[in-house]
């Protein structure tokens, strides 16, 4: 999901999870902006802003400072 919202994604394989070991780190820039994301299923963590969600929905609301409404109508838009 993050390669079809993104410019440069880059997972970080170095990361090793101190709790889930399904956890990733991803590197990832958008709309001018760089972002550090820790990710477990659809769940997501902002390590730089201290906070997080779950589901396409929610990244697309954090990522572009969109509504509920207007961040569903983004996803429909690109076939998501």
């Amino acid at each position: 999901m993050l390669r079809l919202l993104a410019e440069h994604v880059k997972e970080d394989l170095s990361f090793h999870p101190r709790s889930s070991h399904l956890t990733t780190r991803w590197h990832v820039h958008v709309a001018g902006h760089d972002w550090e994301f820790l990710c477990t299923g659809p769940k997501f963590w902002d390590v730089r802003m201290d906070c997080g969600g779950g589901g396409a929905v929610d990244l697309v609301m954090h990522i572009y400072g969109l509504n509920f409404k207007a961040a569903a109508k983004l996803l429909k838009d690109m076939g998501l």
